[in-house]
């Protein structure tokens, strides 16, 4: 309810004498917001007064605008502090007295300055209306993806177990049958997914399909979102305690690495900023030691998509994030190696999994 209330206040505040203007995208906001401090940066050169006055209004920017790359752009907070202080700087450079010899150019920049902030009001208000959707949306786990497919879905046949493959768009563009022909395989990853949203689907997704294993490759996502590292442990450990009651064998992957090698064809592919690899290593450190400490199976596929400098390898992902061709043909065999591992005979001693 806070939360609500807090983006309709923020909304409030801009909608009034707003013109109007296309919102840019989510790719293209951050390099929008870079391209108003070189303006800012410009003004500060053409007028020293200006430069002076304005230069705590820009490194308020500056910050909010780094905050941002690493949060990701779904901050509406860190979006008000981009607009208020580029509001200032523009009334800022009204009222402040301009030299005789004001370049022409100074002015246009101005100009475009105050242009590139409506476009950036309006993307701020369209992220606002997404938000409140958002709150609003009365399937937030997405369970509509597959509830017709779940309910067509046949048993399963113990001569070929059924695997359950939970997790994001790296899950939910990988083609099973392609990789793992005749096998009982089922795909129920969904792009842009977090782990709270994957555990809110894990009965109709998982648990109702009868499986004999779930290998779930979550986090991600989360990390990219600002989830903190406890919700993301809590909800995989959740998760598991789901398939531990229903006898479901369980399969936890590490998160794969990320790159920076695919920025220079497109800005969006600089992907460290939004999931640093020390955050993605210490959640990795986490799911190997939960799986050691539970008896499940560790699916460490890191190590194998990593290059040299540890990102994710440029041949194995065109945008640093989402593995390819060559990618998923890494990936099959590690995930087949532990699926076949956690299908095989009980070790002696394997504690026995309790029912709820």
């Amino acid at each position: 309810m806070r939360k609500s209330l807090l983006i309709a206040v923020l909304a409030a505040l801009f909608a009034a004498g707003q013109q109007e203007a296309r919102p840019p995208s989510d790719q293209q906001i951050l390099p929008l917001y870079e391209r108003c401090l070189q303006l800012i940066e410009a003004g500060g050169v053409a007028s020293q007064e200006l430069g002076r006055a304005g230069l705590p209004l820009a490194e308020n920017i500056r910050m909010a605008v780094e905050s941002l790359k690493f949060l990701g752009v779904r901050q509406p907070q860190l979006h008000y502090r981009v607009l208020a202080n580029l509001r200032a700087y523009l009334l800022l450079a009204e009222s402040v007295p301009k030299p005789v010899n004001f370049p022409a150019m100074a002015r246009q920049q101005l100009a475009e300055l105050r242009d590139h902030s409506l476009s950036a009001e309006a993307y701020f208000l369209a992220l606002i209306e997404r938000l409140e959707n958002d709150l609003r949306q009365p399937d937030r786990d997405n369970l509509r993806r597959y509830r017709d497919a779940n309910r067509t879905l046949g048993p399963p046949n113990p001569a070929n177990p059924r695997v359950v493959f939970l997790g994001d768009s790296i899950t939910d563009s990988w083609r099973l049958n392609e990789y793992f022909p005749n096998r009982d395989f089922v795909n129920r990853g969904i792009s842009g997914q977090i782990t709270g949203q994957m555990l809110g689907r894990f009965y109709a997704d998982v648990i109702a399909l009868k499986p004999a294993a779930v290998v779930i490759l979550a986090g991600t996502n989360d990390i990219a979102r600002g989830v903190s590292a406890e919700a993301i442990q809590n909800n995989l450990t959740m998760m598991c305690e789901l398939a531990d009651a229903h006898r479901i064998k369980v399969i936890l992957a590490s998160i794969l690495p990320v790159s920076d090698h695919h920025k220079d064809a497109n800005p969006a592919f600089e992907r460290t900023r939004q999931r640093p690899l020390p955050a993605i290593l210490e959640m990795n450190r986490w799911i190997q030691a939960f799986c050691e400490k539970r008896g499940y199976v560790y699916l460490n596929y890191y190590p194998a998509m990593a290059g040299p400098d540890g990102q994710l390898a440029p041949n194995l992902a065109d945008d640093g994030l989402h593995p390819n061709a060559a990618g998923y043909r890494i990936m099959a065999p590690l995930a087949l190696a532990a699926i076949e591992k956690a299908l095989g005979p009980a070790k002696p001693g394997e504690r026995r999994r309790r029912l709820f």
